[in-house]
């Protein structure tokens, strides 16, 4: 054993990349709302990407370690600490046995990510480890996180005995002397952000009332935004004539509108097929910033097109495997 929940927070369930290639059969892809913040928290504890993260939503959660353990933590600023003394992020952690990590409030973004050198020992169901919350299964017994759990790791792919002047020690943990770029498009309290999007497959069924208001207007997220949509609040959005639609496969990042109006971003727990008309879908680069947006945020949607989108996408790529690069070296150095 390795940790124990001493406080179980809002909502923490273990999640990875998803449960691919079961599509077909009606099984959600679940996983990681902030995939760019999953992988780097496992890179920067020597971890491959299959490997499970605790995804820790708001305040209120606690943990007690009851050995020393390398771990990384990403994602939202959630003010993490131990006795008081600020957690740094982004960057490989050694927490020493029986002290007690605590999150409380967030300072920006609403999820943070929190991966244990080695990975967390839990079953994996259908290739993947997610916790699927609706079905009940991967992760910690298929539900979120309670007092008393006790999480299990695999050895430490890092030395938990390290040189001195590799690290600053302050007490409880101890942290290395470099950490990587913090992403500052996570969202503060009351900022708007920018999201962008392509015209989706049935755009151009949508008066031009609609079409206007999407990209000229901002949206709301409403309190009833989770982990399988962002609901948001706005202009209505009307069809230029009624029409019924045949349900077809929806993606992550599709932005569906129902007949009440008000879009609804699907996100990681989408269902696999949608019946509603789909007015835009977010490009891939800025999922990870939706993942971090609260209740009550507002955002405007930006056009691009597919060839943008590529582009983005690409140089996201490309960075992320020169940030892989440098964090494997930095690794060396102990």
């Amino acid at each position: 054993m390795s940790i124990t929940v001493m406080k179980p927070g809002l909502l923490v369930t273990l999640q990875d990349a998803g449960r691919r290639g079961y599509g077909r059969y009606g099984i959600i892809t679940a996983g990681a709302m902030d995939h760019s913040a999953y992988r780097i928290a496992n890179r920067l504890v020597g971890n491959e990407d299959e490997k499970a993260v605790l995804e820790i939503t708001w305040s209120g959660f606690a943990v007690e370690f009851l050995r020393d353990r390398w771990v990384a933590i990403t994602g939202g600023d959630l003010s993490p600490s131990i006795e008081g003394l600020k957690v740094p992020m982004w960057r490989p952690v050694l927490i020493k046995a029986g002290r007690v990590l605590r999150f409380q409030q967030p300072v920006t973004g609403c999820r943070a990510y929190m991966a244990v050198s080695g990975g967390f020992d839990v079953y994996q169901v259908m290739g993947s480890s997610s916790t699927y919350l609706r079905a009940g299964i991967g992760g910690y017994e298929g539900r979120p996180l309670k007092t008393g759990d006790t999480l299990h790791t695999h050895p430490s792919m890092l030395p938990v005995v390290s040189s001195e002047r590799y690290l600053d020690d302050y007490g409880g943990f101890l942290t290395v002397k470099w950490a990587v770029f913090s992403p500052e498009r996570y969202p503060g309290p009351g900022q708007e952000k920018v999201v962008r999007v392509l015209k989706g497959r049935q755009y151009d069924d949508f008066d031009d009332s609609s079409k206007h208001a999407l990209f000229g207007e901002r949206f709301t997220v409403t309190p009833q935004s989770d982990r399988m949509g962002y609901r948001l609040s706005g202009p209505l959005l009307q069809l230029s004539h009624a029409k019924e639609y045949i349900s077809e496969p929806v993606a992550l990042g599709t932005v569906q509108v129902p007949a009440d109006g008000q879009p609804i971003i699907l996100m990681a727990d989408r269902q696999t097929l949608g019946g509603y008309p789909k007015i835009a879908q977010v490009a891939t680069v800025d999922i990870s910033l939706i993942a971090q947006l609260s209740p009550g945020a507002t955002i405007r949607f930006a056009g691009i097109s597919l060839a943008e989108a590529e582009q983005l996408y690409s140089a996201h790529v490309q960075e992320f495997r020169m940030l892989e690069a440098m964090i494997k070296l930095k690794l060396k150095e102990w």
